[in-house]
């Protein structure tokens, strides 16, 4: 389970309220499953009121700096507990995703979150929940696990209170407490019988989310594994764009429709953090030159945890310092323009247009090079620019905003990833 800096994938409920786009109604097909931004207009999670950009610049940013920091925690740990990887990463996920759980199906929204493993909703007669809740009196196929259940080892802090599995996390100043329970849950139309799943039943804190968490990370209760004989481990998605008007991309799940022509790179192993996606970033070039960057700031540690990770829940990426400046003032350099300001955590601001160069992430085997709209933020009257990386503590952390309008591919069974432009604005 996890704690967010930025976002992971939300499910939303599509019910057409009145005076909603019919453009929401569109419904999830095969093992195709529809990804929202947070704040589309099809979204129950969009702010209440607008908010202006510098307001919104701030918020993600604060948000996303706690995912970074528990990411960055889970270096140097030396223990593991199986369903620990990505934890607490369940703060505020940015797109979301439909899922129907119980019979008959109630539909639910979880966050789409690679760097998790669990997957929990908030259930009736949930203390502090601000979500809409699953009524699992209403299903007859749910059940609560007990505590002989094999899988009340895979959770954090398992506990018995009476004969139900129990199971509280803590991050940041927030708790979460729930049993542990199983349901049929059915992803666009695929059911997948006896899902196991966190059933929430209380919540304390700011920085809970509202949302359920579908954790789509390498760990026992992950989605992957739970549903192996259906997807082979293998799934892909792709992100809109946070400026686009529709805000549709896709969860694609299973092998099959999945692009042929794409560059792959290898998925690394750490024994200590299983669950994550880390990969070998070997280097990182801006415009047309390699930055020279220390080779310990993005060599790959196991044991340590130390590496390059990609990551659909934290909105922008992250380097660690001696990676981020170099990068950051190779990037100054090349727009040659003076006068450079900072805004919250973002420290290469624009107060005049400025031509940016191109950034390419160079992966072993694969090199994925980004436009300006996968690097700048742009205020909404266009007078301010940032560049859209920050510094990190520990962990290099591949964003959401850096992976938009891209097709990223998990291939489990061959330990891959690959990367390939897509546009699903």
């Amino acid at each position: 389970m996890k704690t967010h800096f930025f976002p992971p994938v939300f499910l939303l409920i599509f019910s057409l309220a009145q005076g909603l786009n019919p453009k929401c109604d569109i419904q999830d097909h095969g093992s195709n499953l529809q990804v929202f931004h947070v704040y589309s207009p099809c979204s129950p999670f969009k702010p209440s009121k607008p908010l202006s950009w510098e307001e919104d610049v701030l918020q993600t940013l604060a948000k996303d700096q706690a995912r970074v920091q528990f990411l960055s925690s889970l270096v140097a740990k030396k223990s593991v507990v199986p369903i620990a990887s990505g934890r607490q990463i369940v703060q505020s996920p940015t797109y979301i995703v439909k899922a129907n759980i119980g019979t008959p199906p109630q539909t639910m929204l979880m966050a789409m979150d690679t760097s998790s493993d669990a997957a929990w909703v908030p259930c009736t007669g949930c203390i502090g929940c601000s979500s809409t809740a699953f009524d699992f009196a209403k299903s007859t196929t749910f059940k609560t696990l007990g505590c002989q259940a094999a899988q009340c080892k895979q959770v954090p802090n398992p506990t018995c209170g009476g004969s139900a599995c129990t199971f509280n996390m803590t991050y940041g100043g927030s708790t979460i407490a729930g049993n542990l329970s199983q349901d049929t849950t059915t992803l666009a139309t695929d059911p997948i019988p006896n899902y196991t799943f966190g059933c929430l039943q209380k919540t304390a804190g700011s920085s809970v989310p509202p949302q359920g968490v579908l954790g789509l990370g390498r760990g026992p209760l992950s989605l992957l594994s739970q549903s192996q004989n259906l997807y082979q481990s293998t799934f892909s998605y792709c992100l809109p764009s946070i400026r686009s008007p529709n805000f549709s991309g896709s969860l694609r799940l299973g092998p099959s429709g999945q692009p042929v022509r794409i560059k792959y790179t290898p998925l690394l192993k750490n024994p200590r953090r299983p669950s994550l996606y880390y990969v070998n970033l070997i280097g990182i070039r801006v415009g047309r030159r390699i930055v020279d960057i220390p080779p310990s700031a993005i060599a790959f540690n196991p044991s340590t945890g130390a590496g390059t990770i990609i990551d659909s829940g934290t909105v922008f990426t992250r380097l660690v310092e001696p990676a981020y400046v170099a990068v950051r003032d190779a990037f100054r350099r090349r727009v040659r323009v003076a006068n450079v300001t900072s805004l919250g955590g973002f420290d290469t601001c624009y107060s005049v247009p400025i031509n940016a160069p191109t950034i390419t992430f160079m992966f072993s085997g694969m090199n994925v090079t980004l436009p300006q709209e996968n690097l700048l933020l742009h205020s909404t009257a266009g007078s301010i620019t940032c560049l859209a990386m920050a510094p990190a503590p520990a962990l290099n952390v591949i964003a959401n905003m850096q992976q938009q309008n891209h097709r990223v591919v998990f291939d489990v069974p061959n330990s891959r990833v690959g990367v390939a432009r897509e546009r699903c604005s």
